[in-house]
């Protein structure tokens, strides 16, 4: 076996490792809350998004192993950074969420509205983080066959838990306010006014 392929695989392996630490975290927070009674909401599609995330890194493994993935350091390189990108902005989203974040959907937008770190800009950057990082994932080892079939099934998935969740969010006022006008995913650019006439475009009213 290959060095690359064995370092991937303890990769992998150490991937699986933080997963399960989180899941911990997760158990933890979820009993601190459910004594304040906050309540757990139903979501079918849990089982399937868990389901999920445990099967991309082994079929990745399975695909650099057993159809002898080349390792292409341009390639290992770009994902790799990106990998780690989303990692910091998952665990920044974990730290500023505090004893709110868990892998389950929590009806606890009650106990205050968490709009600091990167929910300043957005009201999902966790599920950008975890998008981003599942598809890369496969592609630091060129398991280009595991990349390209599992980021539609993601996206599924996922529009299916966020659906979820923000019909519980939504429903409470001080999160409605808070992070109703805040985009999903991508934080809007505001351009300033300085900068349009200096280009010579007409200003825009809303960047202003």
């Amino acid at each position: 076996m290959d060095l690359s392929v064995l370092l991937y695989l303890v990769f992998l392996a150490a991937f699986g490792a933080a997963r399960l630490m989180e899941l911990r975290i997760s158990a933890r927070n979820q009993k601190r809350l459910e004594a304040r009674a906050v309540t757990r909401v139903p979501e079918p599609v849990f089982p399937y998004l868990a389901a999920f995330h445990a099967a991309v890194p082994v079929a990745a493994a399975f695909e650099v192993v057993f159809l002898r993935r080349p390792l292409l350091p341009a390639l290992a390189m770009t994902m790799g950074i990106l990998f780690l990108l989303a990692q910091a902005l998952r665990w920044w989203a974990i730290r500023t969420l505090g004893e709110h974040w868990n892998v389950r959907v929590m009806a606890s937008a009650g106990l205050g509205v968490v709009s600091g770190g990167p929910y300043r800009f957005a009201r999902h950057p966790n599920y950008v983080a975890v998008f981003v990082e599942m598809a890369a994932l496969p592609l630091i080892h060129t398991a280009w066959v595991t990349a390209l079939a599992s980021a539609p099934v993601h996206a599924f998935l996922l529009y299916r838990r966020i659906a979820v969740e923000q019909r519980v969010l939504l429903a409470d006022p001080g999160y409605r306010a808070t992070m109703g006008p805040k985009p999903l995913f991508v934080p809007r650019l505001h351009v300033p006014v300085s900068w349009l006439r200096r280009s010579g475009a007409p200003p825009d009213r809303k960047s202003a």
